[in-house]
């Protein structure tokens, strides 16, 4: 064994319990003490010894011990008691103004019948329109308490039929520019567009415990219906499921890149064979990101070149990870135009419009409520999450502050810092 799996999933050096397999014998082989799982090496290269296998069958643990009984996770759901307690503290009100008036009324046994009569009468009004008044209010609170929140996103339309200009709801569009605000693109895949938002939620964190930048929380955006030249940056994963844009939806992206927005494509799929797939193919032979960005205006691409603003805008870096290591991370050419004339580059103030990259960053970001991991990165554990956070850092420094560490007033610091 070259590396094995311990039990957080992170890649650790093999304990000295760990004991070699018959290459013969390693189809068959199961994980063990002796066995952990992970990478093996022979003369003829590496294998993965996995936990779960293609046969292997999950199911829920059957026969508890005595003593022990199995119980809901959730647990029983809460009962909201807001509605009650404003009726409640309306009808004391009346209450004591009912008492104020017997009080102030002069009242005494020797009252005549007819006195008792009207005074008894103006009681029940008042008390019979304080129920009222009391359930009215209850039940005002209850409405509004079912009452759906604002949401950033509008519904999807029918795919028949045009996508119909974005409508910019004034709350979100306050709550998206009050502060710095990130975007996540919306997939459609629940699990997938939980984990960009737990991303950027881990992102926001770190910006906000390290650097002058205090980001709002994310926003999920339909890229279809939605308005997004709110967000300096706009996070999007791709799945298998990527479809190509409508010819709006494509206008609505050329120029949120040209205007200055900065859009982050996550193919999610280091090791997975060709993730980025550049050259043009057409039908069912292009890749799930040539579909994406058909018709679209790229500009010259290029992984990032040594010296790079994305090096060194709060960092000093010299590779990108995310829950995967070793993809390139692509950007914007620096050169004018290529050999063959082609398209020139439109860096807004030395800013790409455009990242790409197969490393998962979201899933390296994400954080639970408890500022713990979700996601295992592989093969660099703990250290190699660090310096995803210091990527994604860097990406937000770059996109907010342009070509300003580029500037030749940091050369000395920079030299000092890096020993030189």
């Amino acid at each position: 064994p070259v590396r094995v799996l311990d039990g957080f999933g992170a890649l650790i050096p093999p304990p000295a319990t760990a004991e070699g397999a018959p290459q013969s014998e390693f189809a068959k082989l199961k994980p063990q003490l002796k066995h952990p799982p992970g990478y093996y090496r022979s003369n003829t290269g590496q294998r993965a010894l996995n936990i779960v296998n293609a046969d292997t069958e999950l199911a829920p643990i059957g026969g508890l011990p005595s003593g022990m009984a199995q119980a809901a996770y959730g647990g029983e759901t809460r009962t909201d008691l807001k509605p009650w307690l404003l009726g409640g503290a309306l009808l004391l009100l009346f209450l004591d103004v009912i008492a104020i008036m017997l009080l102030q009324s002069n009242w005494r046994p020797g009252w005549s019948r007819g006195a008792a009569a009207k005074s008894a009468a103006a009681v029940v009004v008042v008390l019979a329109g304080a129920i009222v008044l009391s359930m009215m209010v209850a039940g005002s609170a209850f409405a509004q308490s079912t009452s759906d929140t604002p949401n950033a996103t509008a519904s999807a339309s029918d795919s028949n039929s045009p996508p119909a200009k974005p409508k910019i709801d004034p709350r979100v569009a306050l709550a998206a520019t009050s502060k710095v605000t990130f975007g996540y693109v919306l997939t459609g895949d629940p699990g997938l567009d939980a984990t960009s938002k737990a991303g950027l939620e881990g992102l926001v964190k770190v910006l906000t415990a390290r650097t002058a930048i205090e980001p709002g929380p994310p926003f999920g955006v339909s890229i279809e219906n939605d308005e997004i030249s709110f967000f300096p940056i706009l996070y999007w994963p791709v799945s298998d499921q990527t479809k190509e844009l409508s010819d709006s939806a494509r206008a609505k992206v050329d120029a949120y890149m040209k205007r200055g927005g900065m859009l982050i494509f996550d193919t999610r799929d280091f090791g997975q064979g060709m993730p980025l797939g550049f050259a043009q193919q057409s039908g069912q032979d292009q890749s799930p990101l040539q579909r994406l960005l058909t018709k679209l205006d790229i500009p010259r691409l290029e992984p990032v070149p040594e010296g790079h603003v994305l090096t060194k805008s709060f960092y000093l870096i010299s590779t990108f990870p995310g829950r995967w290591d070793g993809g390139e991370l692509w950007v914007e050419a620096t050169e004018p135009q290529d050999a063959a004339g082609g398209r020139k580059a439109r860096r807004a103030d030395g800013v790409s419009s455009i990242l790409i990259t197969a490393n998962d960053f979201a899933s390296a970001w994400a954080l639970d409520a408890d500022n713990r991991p979700m996601f295992p990165v592989v093969p660099g554990g703990e250290r190699q999450r660090e310096w995803a956070f210091r990527t994604g850092v860097n990406i937000a420094m770059y996109a907010l502050t342009g070509n300003y560490k580029a500037d030749q007033v940091h050369v000395p610091s920079l030299l000092q810092r890096l020993g030189q």
